[in-house]
C-alpha cells in the first residue's frame, strides 16, 4: 500500500494545501456575512486571518477522511472551546454550527461529500469517491 499524504503529513501543512486547492474552486466561496462572525459563543473576535473559510474547509474535509461519518455536531463539538467567564473557571463551548454547515453544503455542491444515514447507524456526511481522491493526491 502506497504513503497516505493524509495521514503522513503534518495536519497543519496539509490543510494549507488543501486550502490552495480549495480556493481555486467556484463553489467554495467565502459569504459575505463570514467577516463579522465569531466561530463560537467562546471567542471575542470574528477570525481575522483573510484565508479563514477555506482553512476551516480543508480542516472539515480532513476530520471527516479521518473519522468516516461525521455530522454538524460532533463537528461543533470538535470546533469548540473554552470560554472565559472571568474569575469563575472557563467552560468548554461548542462553535458555530452555521459555519460548518454552510461548508458541508458548499462541499456537496462541489461533489466532495454526500449524506449518509443507514437505518442503525450514525448519520452525518462522508466522502464522496471524488473526495477522496482529491484529498488522497495532495502532495
Amino acid at each position: 500500500m502506497e504513503n497516505n499524504p493524509v495521514y503522513e503529513m503534518l495536519a497543519g501543512e496539509y490543510n494549507k494545501k488543501l486550502a490552495e486547492i480549495l480556493k481555486e474552486m467556484p463553489e467554495f466561496q467565502q459569504p459575505e456575512w463570514s467577516h463579522f462572525v465569531k466561530t463560537g459563543v467562546a471567542k471575542v473576535k470574528p477570525p481575522q486571518d483573510p484565508d479563514f473559510w477555506h482553512k476551516r474547509a480543508a480542516s472539515i474535509l480532513r476530520q471527516i477522511y479521518t473519522h468516516r461519518v461525521v455530522g454538524v455536531n460532533r463537528l461543533k463539538t470538535r470546533y469548540g472551546s473554552l470560554k472565559n467567564r472571568g474569575m469563575r473557571p472557563e467552560k468548554f463551548r461548542r462553535g458555530s454550527g452555521k459555519i460548518i454547515r454552510v461548508i458541508l453544503q458548499q462541499s456537496e455542491k462541489a461533489g466532495l461529500l454526500e449524506k449518509f444515514n443507514e437505518s442503525g447507524k450514525r448519520a452525518g456526511r462522508i466522502l464522496t469517491k471524488q473526495g477522496k481522491e482529491l484529498l488522497e493526491s495532495i502532495k
